[in-house]
């Protein structure tokens, strides 16, 4: 029986096999190697992997912003783009009948619609079309089967010799594992080995060639084709049988085939069929928008009538399920705006962030504590490693030569040589003796007489003191200023003396009333920090308030946008200023409550609403 089998079963193997060993070898190649230079400025671009995608084309764009500067564990997931495709091949039927010819026995089209769910794996969305033809070398009597309304006129003593064109159609959705992307030694992936499974709906319908162009059975076919048993075992005497029913069949499928009962079809006509689906191929990348690829799909139903007939002969009863092979070529498209998407994830290598992250910190130098010459800095900081011991250096290692006379001062007998002389060989000035150089004490009495010249001279400096900012209709110290407060207590506690006034200023964008009251809050919010932290008596302080009337950025009401909130944030402030004439300290405004302060904690680096913040009163236009 494996004769009648052969050809297709043999051509539906090789085609897979070569699919298959097409695939494996493509995967094997090593392909174009990328050259990537790591860096986190590194702009997206094809076979350059994930990297440098930009915050945009991720599903979280602020989450990304995050783990690029080390505030995330883990990049957020990018949004790539959809591929839609055309697919066109050869199909063929393996069932009770042989193919027409090899390569002529049908074809296939169709167009897919892919999306991925991770790098691994995707969804296909797929529609299929396709013909098949079979003519089978073998004489076939109907006697024992039940279907005589269809092959009435044929029978033991009027053999017929199958011939049929099927049209089946496939409505399917498969889930897609490629292996392309799995990289340890490059960026992206060029050559991508998918596997696929699915599931649809399949409706056919099966016509036979049973009657010449005049409606008349053909009659003697067995003798007009020259059909023996010896010639049919031989793979040139079928060639041959079957070259000759081509010439006497009129080449029109006229005859409806038999159907499989109890089946439901589209307005009983066709044939409808769950469908299940294998497939695997190779693809390769043209460029980010374009591959290509080979594919072999096995397409099976629940029915044996795919080529209209149930059982080889009358003695070969068996059961088998008739299984369509489609071997296509793939055009594939990817579809998206590349500033917001990158090309589909199957394409991308899934350790892409994590190999160029671990390249970055190798690039890094190691620390290494080594400090040869001991004198106080590393060697790999050192500029000149072999400094003499107990040699004073400066920040970078390098000996230190005082009075630049070209002798270091650890070798150096007057390492402070009065400038303008020449010095010996032990870095001694050679002054002559007609030049007496001045002591220290008539150096002393110089500046003194210099500065009684000059008359009195203010005693309180114009220091500079730092302001700070505020958050929106808020007035708690922000962690980034707490070096500003600091260094104004440092000022402070070495001029015991020093009076300090905090000016407390709003933006526009509330009442007068209530603006004062919050510029108010914030000058005392920052007083009362310096009290409590640099224990600063209160009594140096004067508490002065502005509101909205000494905008910094004076035109924040005609700006948008961006531009608009860093004006308005620039003017909630508190500047702080040495005591001047007229300063006093004022006390609070009458006005409704302004403002509130929530707690901060630094191992979340955000705010949290306190239970008295006004946020829970539902005061969420209040001032600025």
């Amino acid at each position: 029986m494996c004769v009648r089998y052969c050809n297709l079963v043999k051509y539906n193997l090789l085609v897979l096999l070569l699919t298959m060993g097409f695939s494996i070898v493509a995967y094997g190649q090593t392909g174009e190697q990328d050259t990537v230079e790591v860096s986190k400025t590194t702009s997206f671009s094809a076979g350059r992997g994930l990297f440098g995608i930009s915050d945009d084309q991720t599903l979280d764009p602020e989450n990304h912003r995050q783990w690029k500067t080390g505030k995330a564990i883990y990049p957020s997931k990018p949004r790539d783009m959809w591929e839609l495709g055309v697919h066109l091949g050869h199909f063929a039927i393996d069932g009770d009948v042989d193919r027409l010819t090899p390569f002529y026995s049908g074809f296939g089209f169709g167009v897919h619609a892919r999306k991925s769910i991770y790098y691994i794996f995707s969804l296909r969305y797929s529609l299929f079309y396709g013909q098949a033809y079979g003519l089978e070398p073998q004489p076939y009597r109907s006697s024992l089967l039940p279907e005589q309304d269809v092959f009435k006129g044929y029978g033991p003593e009027n053999a017929w010799f199958p011939s049929y064109r099927t049209r089946m159609g496939n409505a399917s959705i498969e889930v897609v594992m490629n292996l392309g992307n799995l990289l340890f030694h490059k960026a992206s992936n060029k050559w991508n080995l998918n596997v696929a499974v699915g599931t649809g709906v399949a409706a056919h319908d099966t016509y036979l060639n049973l009657r010449d162009e005049n409606g008349r059975i053909y009659n003697n076919l067995i003798g007009s084709s020259g059909w023996t048993l010896d010639k049919f075992d031989t793979r040139q005497g079928r060639k041959d049988i079957k070259s000759q029913l081509k010439s006497i069949y009129d080449n029109t499928y006229e005859t409806q085939g038999p159907k499989k009962k109890g089946l439901f079809r589209f307005q009983d006509k066709y044939n409808v069929n769950g469908s299940f689906t294998v497939s695997v191929g190779i693809s390769r990348k043209i460029n980010d928008r374009f591959n290509i690829g080979l594919e072999h799909k096995v397409l099976t139903v629940d029915n044996d009538y795919l080529d209209g007939i149930k059982y080889r002969t009358n003695v070969d009863q068996t059961n088998n399920l008739d299984i369509g092979h489609y071997t296509r070529l793939i055009l594939a498209f990817n579809v998206g705006n590349k500033k917001k998407k990158v090309e589909p994830l199957y394409w991308l290598n899934p350790l892409d962030f994590a190999f160029n992250d671990m390249a970055e910190l190798k690039k890094r130098p190691k620390l290494d504590l080594t400090d040869s010459d001991e004198d106080g800095v590393l060697d790999m900081f050192d500029e000149e490693p072999e400094t003499p011991a107990n040699c004073p250096v400066d920040v970078k290692g390098r000996a230190l030569d005082s009075d630049g006379d070209g002798i270091i001062d650890c070798k150096d007998d007057e390492p402070y040589s009065p400038f303008g002389y020449d010095v010996d060989e032990k870095g001694v000035a050679q002054i002559p003796d007609d030049v007496k150089p001045l002591n220290k004490d008539e150096v002393t009495k110089i500046v003194e007489n210099t500065v009684t010249a000059q008359g009195p001279r203010c005693c309180t400096p114009k220091w500079f003191l730092p302001m700070i900012h505020f958050d929106l209709d808020k007035y708690c110290i922000k962690p980034e200023f707490y070096p500003h407060l600091q260094h104004i207590a440092t000022v402070m506690k070495q001029n015991p003396d020093l009076c300090v006034t905090a000016l407390g200023n709003t933006d526009s964008r509330n009442s007068n009333d209530y603006n004062r009251v919050l510029s108010y809050n914030r000058a005392k919010a920052a007083i009362d920090y310096l009290t409590s932290n640099y224990n600063i008596p209160r009594s140096r302080f004067k508490l002065m308030y502005g509101g909205e009337e000494s905008p910094m950025a004076k035109n924040a009401e005609n700006l948008r946008g961006k531009k608009k909130e860093y004006a308005e944030y620039i003017n909630r402030r508190v500047e702080f200023r040495v005591c001047e004439d007229g300063d006093v300290d004022m006390a609070r405004p009458e006005g409704p409550e302004a403002g509130h302060c929530d707690e901060y904690k630094p191992m979340d680096d955000t705010y949290v609403p306190s239970s008295t913040s006004p946020m829970y009163r539902g005061n969420k236009t209040s001032g600025f």
